[in-house]
């Protein structure tokens, strides 16, 4: 029942030194698309002072979430939940923080427009939207490797694949974000950071 997502053990140590400068102290943390829930165990241990609420729009996901979190048995673990981040309405009233991690180009663009419009529902003025993955910049060379990424992706699904991060920032400022941060991370990724304004 427990997914094992290789990239996860890779990343998710560059993925918290950003979210120990970005997270509020306390509150809750929604993670959309939490995918095998690998990063939310990792990330609600990392930060125990902060309820961590996991969620993804696939059942089985879900259910290896679950997996996860009745062996890690973290207090501020919460059980995970169906989400689709394209939905007009969420199972989440509110949130202090929201992170989404390899979502935006493994998705229709419809997906990363509801995220932006749920945060915009759900965050108060000044929590952080933050979004780690491979992106298009203008003015900064993608890898070859990100391309050949990009290729694959539009193979298995037209819809998908990198985005530009202009097509993003204007999705944020549509919603009332402002970007605040970018962080290059590991393996041709990087950490877009908005704020709630």
């Amino acid at each position: 029942m427990k997914r094992f997502a290789p990239a996860t053990e890779r990343n998710r140590d560059a993925i918290a030194a950003v979210l120990a400068d970005e997270l509020p102290a306390l509150g809750k943390v929604l993670e959309v698309a939490s995918g095998s829930g690998e990063h939310a165990v990792h990330f609600a241990g990392r930060f125990p002072a902060l309820e961590w609420q996991p969620s993804d729009p696939d059942p089985e996901a879900v259910a290896s979430i679950a997996a996860w979190r009745a062996e890690a048995g973290l207090a501020n673990l919460r059980k995970p939940f169906m989400l689709d981040a394209a939905a007009a309405n969420w199972p989440v009233m509110g949130a202090d923080a929201l992170l989404c991690v390899n979502m935006v180009h493994i998705s229709p663009p419809a997906a990363s427009e509801g995220l932006f419009a749920g945060a915009g529902r759900i965050l108060p003025v000044g929590a952080p939207l933050l979004l780690y993955g491979p992106y298009l910049e203008e003015g900064v060379e993608t890898a070859a490797s990100n391309l050949t990424f990009d290729a694959s992706l539009k193979a298995r699904d037209p819809r998908w694949g990198l985005r530009d991060t202009a097509w993003v920032d204007k999705l944020a400022t549509t919603n009332f974000f402002d970007r605040v941060r970018r962080v290059a991370m590991p393996a041709n990724n990087i950490m877009l950071i908005y704020r709630h304004k």
